[in-house]
Order: C-alpha cells, then sequence, then structure tokens
C-alpha cells in the first residue's frame, strides 16, 4: 500500500507564496537551479503538485517571482552596505569598514547569496542577466566611492571605471571563498589584505 502525503494544512495565499518561495531557494541553494522542479518544491515544503500550482502556473512563473524578491533584498542589502558617501575623516578605514560589512552580508544571509555567487551550469539566462544587470549597479556605486576617495587621498590617479570592475570581481571570489571556505576566509583576513593594499597604494 502506498503511503499517503501528510495533509498540507491550510495557509492564507501569501503566506503559502512565502513557503513556496522559501522552498524553492531552499532547492536551489542546495542543489543548483538544474535541480529545481515543481516535484522538488513540492516535496521541499511538504505539500502535494496541486498545491503548487494553486499558487503559480508553472516552474517559470515561480522563478521569476523568486528572482524579483531575491534581488530585492540582495540589492537592498549591497546599497546598505554600500553607502554613497565616503567618510572624509578617513577614507581607508572606511573602506576597510565596507568590506567587513559586505562580509557580514553575506555570511549573514547565505541562503540569498550562495545562488548569486555560485551561479554554475544549469543557471537560467534570466537569472544570469539579473545578476549581471545588479553587478553593474555594484560597479558604478564602487567608482563613485573611488573617485571620492581617491580625491581625498590626493592620488594616486586610477583608471577608476576598471578599477571598480576589478574590485567587484575580487569581492566576488572573495565571497565565494567565504561560502566554500569559512575556516581560511574570514572577515578579519579579508580587511588586514584590504587594509595592506591600501598601505602600498599609499606610498605610490
Amino acid at each position: 500500500m502506498t503511503a499517503r502525503r501528510p495533509y498540507a494544512r491550510r495557509l492564507p495565499p501569501d503566506e503559502r507564496r512565502t513557503q513556496l518561495l522559501d522552498a524553492a531557494l531552499a532547492v536551489i541553494e542546495r542543489d543548483g537551479y538544474a535541480g529545481v522542479s515543481i516535484d522538488a518544491v513540492a516535496r521541499e515544503a511538504g505539500v502535494t503538485r496541486p498545491v503548487v500550482y494553486s499558487v503559480f502556473d508553472g516552474l517559470a512563473p515561480l522563478l521569476f517571482a523568486l528572482l524579483d524578491r531575491q534581488e530585492k533584498r540582495a540589492l537592498e542589502q549591497l546599497l546598505d552596505a554600500l553607502p554613497a558617501n565616503v567618510d572624509h575623516r578617513d577614507p581607508d578605514a572606511f573602506l576597510v569598514e565596507t568590506v567587513g560589512r559586505l562580509v557580514d552580508m553575506v555570511t549573514g544571509d547565505p541562503v540569498t547569496w550562495r545562488p548569486i555567487l555560485i551561479a554554475g551550469v544549469g543557471t537560467p539566462e534570466p537569472v544570469r542577466e539579473r545578476i549581471d544587470r545588479d553587478r553593474d549597479l555594484v560597479r558604478e556605486r564602487m567608482q563613485s566611492l573611488l573617485e571620492a576617495g581617491l580625491a581625498l587621498r590626493g592620488g594616486p590617479r586610477v583608471d577608476t571605471e576598471l578599477a571598480a570592475h576589478a574590485l567587484v570581481a575580487i569581492a566576488e571570489h572573495f565571497g565565494r571563498l567565504l561560502m566554500e571556505d569559512p575556516e581560511r576566509f574570514d572577515r578579519g583576513r579579508l580587511q588586514a589584505a584590504v587594509a595592506g593594499v591600501l598601505g602600498m597604494l599609499a606610498r605610490s
């Protein structure tokens, strides 16, 4: 005799939607985008396929809804960690502390950041497009911070557009290291490395 799936208690529509989005995110975080399906989401949430289809017309609408929610969450965290104005009193210390806030952001919400930082084979094209678009926003903010900080320090002369590209790429790489090997790469080590680079720039 086949075991029956436990009855899924009724939830208000908003709660059910959140439950299913959280389930989809958990599947992606654990198995990657290649592992997500209506069946996988239903199993993760402990509901039946009809329950999922009662909220979303299919996998694509579910993933787009998840993408909208996670993009908003990630951008809010990023823009909070990258304030618009540099602390005029000590721009180098400000940048080191900003790195610390970025580390805290990633380690404090790994379920949001792992699918972004470790987006591998199987990541849908719309997801990649969103990640690229958001990366451009971060680069623009980083370039503005660099220009302001270098002006306050009186140099050196740097191509801030290229430097912003490099810094974002380095930040993403460090983010992956934080996810994959947190014992070796922690907040203090990354901040010390940034402080060392800034010290070399000051002597150049």
